[in-house]
């Protein structure tokens, strides 16, 4: 196995402050959207919507609408990330050594990807609902060696984890392989992928590592508002051939995001919702 090791920690820093409040983003909620013309509302909903026109007759769209949940659920998922009296949302705690992880019941998911991929802020979009809880980027790559949790109500937990890339500390092998092999509530692991680079080398390793480990993970495409869509049909078309050729236990449909734009942030948002077992979809969704 290519070991994690030739993977790199990226500086993530989450710091949960009450009283400094982010101003809620225009885009945050579905109701927004829904106002907009058509063809803006459905790229922003179902991102792959965009490229349709642009996919040959030869390939199938089916193939990348296997999670297509309607309007309706979309809005049912979005009520999780809405906090209230009764369902707080809230940066939980950090934990520098596996021993430092918080015993908790809820289903967790996890989000791991290299350095520069776009992790904080898609984290920040998706807890949009909730500006108070500050997802910040360090100014110092590679300082912090943490595994950061938000709690969502007693419905879930998402788990920041270290980025790798090209500075590795040297217990991030000893940290997150630990946490991965052992967390029986880890739900799913979404691995992100930078738009504009496409699979790099480092990414294959952490897609080795949840194949060995056998752990079922979604691969999240970001930052696609800065990829051209010619370029990113073409990424999408070689993710989906990687993953039917290539992976046993990843989610055949890559997802596809811009968290600027908030493009398939509901839509990400509703599978979180679906996997870790808090919304039931009408049509059968894998």
């Amino acid at each position: 196995m290519l070991r994690i090791k030739t993977l790199a920690l990226l500086q993530t820093h989450i710091s949960h402050c009450p009283l400094v409040v982010r101003r809620v983003h225009q885009l945050a909620s579905i109701k927004h959207v829904c106002v907009l013309p058509e063809r803006r509302r459905q790229g922003l909903l179902y991102p792959f919507s965009s490229l349709e026109e642009h996919l040959s007759s030869q390939v199938s769209q089916e193939e990348f609408k296997i999670f297509h949940p309607s309007l309706e659920e979309l809005r049912q998922a979005e009520t999780l990330f809405t906090p209230s009296s009764k369902h707080s949302i809230d940066y939980s705690t950090s934990a520098v050594r596996i021993d430092h992880v918080p015993l908790l019941k809820q289903p967790e998911v996890c989000f791991m990807g290299r350095s520069n991929v776009g992790k904080s802020s898609l984290i920040r979009a998706l807890f949009s609902l909730v500006p108070e809880v500050d997802v910040r980027v360090s100014k110092t790559p590679g300082h912090t060696k943490k595994l950061n949790f938000f709690t969502v109500g007693k419905a879930f937990t998402l788990v920041d984890m270290p980025g790798y890339g090209h500075k590795a500390p040297k217990d991030f092998v000893e940290m997150v392989e630990p946490y991965l092999q052992g967390r029986h509530n880890l739900a799913r692991t979404f691995l992100l992928v930078d738009g504009g680079a496409g699979l790099q080398k480092v990414d294959l390793v952490a897609v080795e590592m949840c194949e060995e480990f056998n752990l079922p993970y979604v691969l999240v495409v970001t930052k696609i508002d800065r990829t051209r869509q010619g370029a990113l049909l073409a990424l999408t078309l070689q993710l989906r051939d990687f993953i039917k050729n290539q992976t046993s236990l990843c989610f055949p449909q890559p997802f596809l995001v811009s968290s600027v734009q908030f493009s398939g942030i509901y839509l990400l948002r509703c599978f979180i919702a679906h996997v870790t077992g808090n919304l039931q979809l009408n049509a059968k969704q894998s």
